[in-house]
């Protein structure tokens, strides 16, 4: 008889557990590190390491993608994952247009912006000019 309380116990404790993980409310807008730091956020376009520094417009890779494509209404969010600070303006470096800019984003700090018209919308970082990144709203 006792035989049979624990491989009971045992299914009863597991289907306790994976009953209590699945009630654990999801966030999509956030993704947990393995290491216990704080959560890193999702981003649409990052400004990865070292972009601070010319040559990533040789290969295309100061904002990554430097290319993106949305549906008009849709957001897109940029994280800087560099250790400089960076800006994304709407424009080009010495003809910024004026519908958005970032300011100076600190490190791992994100800026999201939604696109309510079509259009074609090119921007840069102001501290960085070499740095360019274009946003296709359909």
């Amino acid at each position: 008889m006792k035989k049979k309380i624990i491989p009971l116990a045992s299914i009863f404790v597991i289907i306790i557990v994976v009953i209590g993980i699945a009630l654990i409310p999801q966030n999509d807008n956030y993704v947990q590190t393995t290491d216990d730091s704080k959560p890193i956020l999702k981003a649409d376009v990052i400004m990865p390491t070292k972009v601070s520094r010319p040559g990533c417009e040789k290969t295309d890779s100061c904002y990554i993608p430097s290319k993106i494509s949305i549906k008009s209404g849709d957001s897109v969010t940029w994280l800087n994952e560099d250790a400089a600070f960076h800006s994304v303006t709407s424009g080009y470096y010495g003809n910024q247009s004026g519908l958005f800019d970032s300011e100076y984003l600190d490190p791992e700090e994100s800026f999201t912006f939604i696109f309510k018209n079509p259009g074609v919308y090119d921007y840069f970082c102001t501290l960085h000019p070499w740095m360019k990144g274009q946003v296709i709203a359909n």
